[in-house]
């Protein structure tokens, strides 16, 4: 699996919380799916740029 999200990124946004390790994995499973839904909507609307609107 390709990393979408940089960890320390997510570390730092949750600032005084602490992170499962497993937390990104599902995170990063979150993003996947949410690109493959903005590309998906994007081709339905025959375009091939994905636009804020898609998400």
């Amino acid at each position: 699996m390709a990393d979408l999200i940089v960890k320390a990124a997510v570390k730092e946004a949750l600032k005084d919380k602490n992170v499962a390790s497993d937390f990104y994995d599902a995170l990063d499973e979150e993003v996947k799916e949410l690109l493959e839904d903005a590309a998906r909507r994007a081709e339905q609307n025959d375009r091939k740029t994905v636009q804020p609107r898609d998400l």
